[in-house]
């Protein structure tokens, strides 16, 4: 093998990874050796996982793994082309017919990730005139299309609505086209969009309403279908985003809107242009983890995750850690330093509690947290001793 590392082309690469070691954080992959559980091994060991975005535990579900069993041995384990040459399959529009019909929306086309779902349509649907109007706290996947479209971007502060106005008002006669754009539920956060506010906004000065709802599909909404339904604003965002690899279980992104904005994704969204569509596994893994969650059977996994989540933020505030203004399954345990905060996720590994640091550029300078979420599957045995843990480690480190 090649040693690269001694070219003088990147050595400013090995000077920037001996810098996060010096402040701490540096961080080395942790590897699942097993499925991917509330109680799971990582390197080895067995820890209760805080960690995963497996909101209702579909990952490992008897139903999504006999949809992709059987999935594979009809179709095959690839599709063999990008979608608009042949790597359209039947079950791909049925997927997203499937999921259309769950959303209450006239259309919806499926990305290869929620990722290139956000960066992909933003940059298809918005050119250098026009302008983006942004919630500072936005996904990165958001930033990035945001960036690719050469659109002007304002951002304001985060759920801040006064401050969305302010920048509306100051780009009234904007000549070009006009998107309001924020994440349904904050990632790092916890805390949800005020929706109806944003749309009463995006109506009154004219934008294109779009959420990007990634962490809501499977949590928020009757039997799971997100923050527009949860806050009631159907028909009023006109392009909403989604992922396939949290609550869903699987992998993949997706767009929701009218047939016209979905039309127009397939003839001009790169990821989706340049991109093999799903294996046939994949996809029929989603139809499946769609129809439980539109059951009596998702139904209650829903009302489970939300009391494991009940149970365990209470025992995080009883033990004095701050989680700030989290509102969903995602609960911040705020650090502040970046160091200590890699220092409390270590320290928690090793007396058996899976809970990932989180820093710079993930989150601002100074605001380092480890985030923390709770599924549906976890037990509450395993929920009590994982507290009691990080409230013995926070409090022998110094952060509570």
């Amino acid at each position: 093998m090649t040693n690269t590392a001694a070219r003088p082309q990147l050595q400013y690469l090995h000077d920037a990874l001996e810098e996060l070691k010096a402040k701490n954080q540096y961080f080395h992959l942790r590897v699942l050796d097993g499925e991917q559980k509330p109680v799971a091994t990582f390197d080895g060991k067995e820890v209760i996982n805080l960690s995963s975005n497996n909101y209702l535990g579909l990952t490992t579900h008897p139903k999504l793994r006999r949809a992709a069993i059987d999935a594979t041995r009809k179709y095959g384990v690839g599709s063999g082309a990008v979608r608009t040459i042949t790597g359209t399959m039947k079950i791909h529009m049925e997927l997203e017919e499937q999921i259309a019909r769950f959303k209450k929306v006239e259309a919806c086309v499926v990305f290869q990730s929620g990722f290139t779902a956000n960066a992909g349509t933003v940059s298809a649907i918005l050119g250098k005139e026009d302008l983006i109007i942004s919630d500072e706290l936005n996904h990165a996947s958001i930033i990035d299309g945001c960036r690719l479209s050469r659109a002007t971007i304002k951002v304001f502060k985060h759920k801040d609505l006064a401050d969305c106005e302010r920048v509306l008002k100051e780009t009234e006669n904007w000549p070009g086209k006009k998107l309001l754009i924020t994440d349904g539920v904050f990632s790092m956060e916890g805390d949800i969009a005020d929706l109806p506010k944003l749309c009463d906004l995006a109506e009154r000065f004219n934008c294109i309403m779009m959420v990007d709802d990634a962490h809501s599909l499977g949590v928020l909404g009757n039997r799971g279908r997100g923050t527009i339904d949860h806050c009631g604003v159907h028909g009023r965002v006109d392009i909403q985003v989604g992922t396939l690899s949290k609550a869903i279980g699987a992998i993949g992104g997706y767009v929701c809107g009218s047939k016209d904005l979905i039309d127009f994704l397939y003839h001009r969204a790169r990821p989706f242009l340049f991109s093999t569509s799903h294996p046939p596994s994949v996809t029929a893994t989603c139809q499946a983890a769609f129809e439980l969650l539109d059951s009596e059977a998702g139904e209650k996994l829903i009302k489970k995750l939300w009391a494991n989540t009940k149970f365990f933020k209470n025992k995080l505030k009883k033990l004095g850690f701050k989680t700030g203004a989290s509102e969903t399954p995602i609960t911040p345990i705020l650090v502040g330093d970046a160091g200590k905060a890699f220092e409390f996720s270590r320290e928690l590994f090793a007396e058996g509690v899976l809970a990932m640091a989180i820093g710079f550029p993930t989150v601002p300078e100074g605001k380092a947290r480890l985030r923390t979420i709770v599924t549906a599957t976890h037990k509450r045995a395993d929920l009590g001793h994982a507290a009691e843990i990080i409230g013995r480690v926070g409090s022998k480190i110094g952060v509570v």
